[in-house]
């Protein structure tokens, strides 16, 4: 389907899309000016959303862009024009020669892989991720928190010096097991910094604070829990016409139901990206495709999967690029 049919290379390919954070003024306006079917992508985004969505994507101002209610149907969009420009450089046809096809997301970047896997629509994506922004800037601002990356301890340690130093204290949860000595947390102010004191005294190499005022992926965000999972169950949902990896087993979603289920649990659940990662390498992909802005999901795979091939898709001619390579 899509793209997906275009690709003509022997070993297997991952789509990832980027989740929030990689968020940036300009994005996919190079693709846009380019490429029709880019733009038409946007201009969808903001018919559904009934707001100029692709003019606070092309000219911010950055502070409203990266504000979770904006960011999160931002993001998506800018992927979904991407793989719009992919399709329309790539042409019509099946050119697959059998290959596998596998696609994944970053947190929010996992309801963008459903909609390339054609799992969900892209209107219907839009709307649920809008919602999605929404009920967690409420949840952050009935809960105040905060994130921040620790480096250099293994996700087993970082989960045990929490557990240890936040009991009666606050929260401080694994949201983000990125890859080998990278890991997010997440929670309350109260329990953050007794964790993050912990962790440097454990032996860290770094503890970082995060330029957030939410604790995603914490059990901060359980207040807005329902409210999500209504909307996930009103959406429309097929099957998944090629694998997408979930973000908190680490393993293909094969069913509507484990797609409800995994929208429903990464709210308040970590993101095992070392996993999902770990288990493409071992299903055979050898190529990493990062559809979308900046290049933090690369970075990622480049530790984890170190003798795979890393690809970036976010301006025009990288479009062209990749196109030129496959087609």
């Amino acid at each position: 389907m899509g793209v997906f049919s275009l690709i003509n290379q022997v070993t297997a390919t991952a789509f990832l899309f980027p989740g929030q954070g990689s968020q940036q003024v300009g994005m996919a306006q190079s693709a846009a000016a380019t490429y029709p079917a880019a733009q038409a992508a946007l201009d969808e985004a903001d018919a559904v959303l009934g707001f100029p969505l692709s003019r606070l994507m092309a000219e911010g101002p950055e502070a409203d862009l990266t504000d979770t209610f904006n960011a999160q149907p931002a993001l998506l969009a800018a992927s979904i024009a991407l793989m719009r420009a992919l399709e329309s450089e790539m042409g019509a046809g099946d050119k697959s020669g059998g290959q596998q096809v596998y696609v994944a997301g970053h947190s929010l970047g996992e309801y963008t892989a459903l909609v390339a896997a054609g799992s969900l629509t892209y209107a219907d994506g839009l709307r649920l991720v809008r919602e999605r922004g929404r009920l967690m800037k409420e949840a952050g601002e009935r809960s105040p928190g905060m994130m921040a990356a620790v480096l250099g301890l293994d996700e087993a340690t970082i989960a045990k010096v929490c557990a240890e130093t936040t009991a009666g204290v606050g929260v401080a949860e694994i949201a983000n097991d990125n890859t080998h000595g990278q890991v997010v947390i997440s929670g309350d102010r109260a329990g953050m910094e007794a964790a993050m004191a912990a962790l440097s005294a454990a032996g860290a190499k770094r503890v970082m604070p995060l330029a957030v005022s939410i604790a995603a992926h914490s059990r901060l965000m359980q207040p807005v829990a329902a409210q999500l999972q209504a909307a996930i169950d009103a959406t429309p949902l097929l099957a998944p016409a090629v694998p997408v990896i979930g973000n908190t087993t680490g393993l293909p979603l094969a069913t509507v139901d484990d797609i409800r289920r995994e929208l429903g649990a990464q709210l308040t659940g970590s993101v095992r990206w070392t996993a999902t990662i770990q288990w493409l390498e071992a299903a055979g992909v050898t190529t990493f495709v990062e559809i979308g802005p900046g290049e933090v999901l690369s970075g990622l795979v480049k530790r984890t999967a170190r003798g795979a091939k890393r690809v970036n898709v976010a301006e025009a001619e990288q479009v062209a690029a990749f196109a030129g390579g496959v087609g």
